[in-house]
């Protein structure tokens, strides 16, 4: 692949150079980077090498890329090479180089863009973790499909990935949920419930729950205390909350490897555990809080509890792992949940709300004791999502009673539209999504515009194969300077990927998607103006069948990158 082919050109170059005394032994050269210009004026590629390395050399940066572009002006993938500013080396790359990248691309298919750079690597990737107390809503959305988008970059990149659901049955809503469903219950054999008292979920989706615990149970609980029926009642409510929420997030093609109960996680003795890993090394002790700073709080008295050493590892106090009562606080239960992630994984990834920005702070410390810093730990916060319709606020849906949900969604505007959509934007951006507007088909609508882009090219191959021209490689040295240009936007694909998988950021394939679309675009209707330009030409098929084959691979990578989003290509619009 062309980034792989010239960033061996370029460590090849300063090999020999440090073979040479030219540059010292055992430089760092991890900031060394290969990447396009951001003015494609400058050339095809651009490296910081000599700027990176030359103090270590003891040279001025231009006099260090001198040598660095005499080396690689050597080389035949370099059509040419040149400094610029201070020191930046511009390369321009040969035409066959270019064409054997086209030619890799209709080789690998379904595989151009992936490789093996994780390893193998184990990653878990948490992800939606949404109490079970309802179906799918537009909260939760966002955040599943960018944790799913980014295991399966993580995966095509050659990490191993384990994609996991924490299930919160453990806390007080699951004891509302229950009581919920025992109020439908009562509903279901007959009772008048009248109006939903406050505090319970009103939504009609616990209608069918009450309805099969009925089933299940005739009236058997239907005047009974709670003390009888609350247990019972929590685990076939939260049990039928996960069907359905597995049932929503089907529908945007998501699926998880593991659903890991936090009331199991108790049961089990996991938060003892980890709290005896932590003691044995210092890292629980008992002790008091302080009272809060800045408030006044008049029966606030000093309890002493089981404190974590969270001020060790950078967090501003020590956090309580247990409350007064003796019961387990929420950092308790997350500090074991963690543990026990790290136990089958080299690293982990949370992909939380906003709203729990507050808490990662404690649980980077957590993770970094529990495993002695071999884990690491990232946490990616996703913003919230404003719903709209046409520039206006959406009104809520009838059958959740107070949130869209997530099938809403599906149902109106379609998987693809909607995970394109929240790929959109950097997770920790706010957005709006109008579902008028992600319905459009014009070109400020990225959805349609990259679906469209490949839509065209595969009724440019239809309409073609009707006229007896098939895409064909025997005739690429027919491509022209706009071809080339084309060519170099498909070969920033396997780059891209690496990139967006690195930095934890899907919505890094989108942007490209877009850009590879508008030069697509940008290059069809150059044949508007320029019918030597237009790509099935009946007077010339060597040309067309040459053009052909460079559309069908930039088809290729669109269909490539869209996979990793998630997303199905549009055969025709």
């Amino acid at each position: 692949m062309l980034f792989q082919i010239f960033q061996k050109h370029v460590d090849a170059v300063l090999d020999e150079l440090t073979e040479a005394g030219t540059l010292p032994a055992g430089l760092d050269r991890s900031n060394v980077t290969l990447e396009p210009p951001r003015d494609p004026a400058h050339g095809d590629l651009s490296t910081n090498a000599a700027m990176v390395l030359s103090k270590a050399a003891g040279m001025k940066p231009r006099d260090l890329a001198e040598k660095i572009t005499e080396k690689l002006g050597q080389l035949d993938d370099v059509q040419s090479v040149d400094i610029a500013g201070p020191g930046f080396i511009n390369l321009r790359v040969a035409e066959p180089v270019l064409l054997r990248e086209l030619l890799e691309i209709a080789e690998l298919g379904s595989e151009y863009g992936r490789s093996d750079k994780g390893r193998g690597v184990t990653v878990n990737v948490e992800y939606v973790s949404a109490n079970p107390t309802g179906p799918m809503h537009m909260g939760h959305c966002r955040g599943a499909v960018v944790g799913d988008a980014l295991a399966d970059l993580l995966e095509a990149v050659g990490h191993k990935v384990i994609r996991e659901y924490y299930v919160n049955d453990a806390g007080s809503q699951v004891a509302t949920l229950a009581r919920s469903a025992h109020l439908r219950y009562r509903e279901a054999l007959g009772d008048d419930i009248g109006a939903i008292p406050e505090g319970l979920y009103p939504g009609d989706y616990l209608k069918p729950v009450g309805e099969a615990l009925a089933a299940e149970f005739g009236d058997k609980y239907k005047d009974s205390a709670e003390s009888e029926w609350l247990l019972i009642f929590r685990k076939a409510a939260v049990a039928k909350m996960m069907d359905m929420i597995r049932s929503d997030l089907a529908l945007l093609g998501i699926r998880h490897d593991v659903f890991s109960s936090e009331a199991d996680l108790h049961a089990a003795g996991k938060a003892d555990i980890a709290e005896a890993e932590l003691r044995s090394r210092d890292l629980v002790y008992d002790g008091v809080l302080e009272q809060p700073k800045g408030k006044v709080i008049e029966d606030w008295e000093a309890v002493e509890l089981p404190l974590f050493r969270s001020t060790q590892f950078g967090d501003d106090q020590d956090r309580p792992i247990k409350k007064s009562d003796g019961s387990w606080t929420y950092f308790g239960g997350d500090l074991a949940y963690h543990f026990q992630k790290a136990q089958s994984a080299d690293e982990l990834i949370n992909i939380w709300g906003a709203d729990h920005s507050g808490t990662v702070k404690r649980i980077k410390a957590a993770v970094a004791a529990l495993t002695e810093g071999k884990t690491k730990f990232d946490v990616k916060l996703v913003q919230m999502v404003r719903l709209l319709r046409n520039g206006e606020p959406e009104k809520m849906s009838k059958r959740s009673g107070n949130f869209v949900t997530i099938a809403d969604m599906v149902e109106e505007v379609g998987k693809n539209a909607v995970r394109f959509t929240m790929l959109m934007r950097k997770a920790d951006a706010q957005m709006d999504f109008d579902f008028a507007k992600v319905m459009e088909a014009s070109r400020d609508n990225p959805v349609f515009y990259v679906q469209y882009a490949h839509a065209r090219i595969q009724s440019i191959l239809r309409k073609a194969a009707d006229e007896g021209v098939l895409p064909s490689p025997d005739k690429l040295d027919n491509l022209g300077e706009e071809e080339m240009d084309l060519i170099k936007m498909a070969a920033q694909f396997p780059r891209i990927v690496e990139s967006a998988a690195a930095s934890r950021e899907p919505h890094r394939v989108a942007f490209y998607l877009n850009d590879l679309a508008a030069a697509f675009h940008a290059f069809y209707n150059l044949g508007n103006d320029r019918p030597e330009k237009r790509i099935i030409m009946v007077n010339d098929p060597e040309t067309t069948s040459a053009r052909l084959f460079l559309a069908k691979n930039i088809g290729q990578t669109i269909r490539n990158g869209l996979a990793l989003m998630g997303v199905e290509a549009s055969e025709s619009m």
